[in-house]
């Protein structure tokens, strides 16, 4: 029997009438995957070129870079970026998922106090090894974890480095009681997250929890900001749906506003946007933009208002690692 499709939050999506070029920010709605949104920005722009610069989980909210035609190319550059959340974390009660979308089972009661609390998540701070949630996307063996998971298999994933930027919490400690069949006594509090690309904060709260003695799951999980980018600049799917209905284009970033953002910059002349459009290394002694270290390659080579390539150094000179011209 074929599978139904799940019904979105945003209904029936009109479809674009000009394909869309450029950077969306997607707040995206609980419930749905990262799949659907591009699935809905083909639509409503108009292009199968679409891909998205990191998962959130359905579960989660909050923001999704969206990458549609040319600006496709770039993802594999926004994928690193640290990213910051707000989640909440629930002691004392356990998940397979380590989320609240997994089988529940009660844990240790909760014995630590407020600051015993804030003294484990500094604990995490800075660069430590993590295992990621063994319900995830990782590949093992060629195939993802959460499907041997749920086949039943027992999937052991290797820790791999991480690095958090910032563990604080941002509430009051509330404890009370679970009655019924999962009976248990729960602390839950907010915190705010930023930490690398690859961090999955629903296995920071279950550490948190086998820290304090007890076991401990994500209850809600939102997506602030990526890099440079926030979540108060974001779109909804349905406002994006209402603009497209209104006969009016989408909020895309352009591809020169995108690399003047996370690229440093390094301007050229004609005849060498012709050599680095040809796949020709440019002799290029001009200082870059102001700010930039050394350690920040690639840098994006402009010509005028117009994004080139970008380029690295190679034996003294520069070499074109993406065009980004058509």
């Amino acid at each position: 029997m074929a599978r139904l499709a799940r019904p979105k939050p945003w209904g029936d999506l009109p479809r674009g009438t000009h394909p869309c070029e450029g950077l969306l920010f997607i707040d995206k709605d609980q419930g749905v995957t990262s799949h659907d949104i591009v699935g809905a920005l083909r639509r409503l722009g108009a292009t199968r070129q679409v891909g998205h610069a990191g998962t959130l989980d359905p579960m989660a909210t909050g923001l999704l870079i969206v990458a549609t035609g040319r600006l496709t190319k770039l993802i594999q550059y926004l994928v690193g970026a640290d990213k910051t959340y707000e989640a909440r974390i629930c002691l004392g009660v356990g998940s397979n998922t380590d989320d609240a979308e997994g089988e529940l089972h009660a844990g240790p009661p909760v014995h630590a106090d407020d600051a015993a609390i804030d003294a484990v998540l500094t604990n995490f701070i800075g660069d430590i090894m993590q295992v990621p949630a063994t319900v995830s996307a990782i590949k093992v063996d060629g195939k993802r974890a959460h499907d041997r998971a749920r086949e039943g298999e027992e999937v052991t994933l290797a820790a791999r480095p991480i690095h958090v930027e910032r563990f604080a919490r941002t509430s009051p400690v509330h404890r009370r009681a679970i009655d019924g069949e999962l009976a248990a006594r729960v602390a839950e509090f907010d915190v705010v997250v930023t930490a690398s690309s690859g961090t999955y904060v629903r296995a920071l709260a279950r550490d948190v929890g086998q820290a304090l003695g007890t076991e401990a799951h994500l209850t809600a999980l939102r997506r602030t900001e990526i890099g440079p980018w926030n979540v108060t600049d974001a779109y909804s799917v349905a406002d994006l749906k209402g603009m497209i209905e209104n006969d009016q284009g989408l909020p895309v970033v352009s591809m020169a506003q995108v690399c003047r953002q996370v690229f440093p910059v390094i301007d050229i002349d004609d005849a060498e946007a012709r050599a680095l459009r040809n796949g020709l290394f440019i002799d290029k002694r001009a200082p870059i933009s102001a700010g930039t270290r050394a350690d920040r390659w690639p840098a994006a080579a402009f010509c005028g208002d117009e994004a080139v390539a970008l380029v690295s150094p190679r034996s003294g000179k520069l070499k074109p690692d993406l065009q980004l011209t058509l």
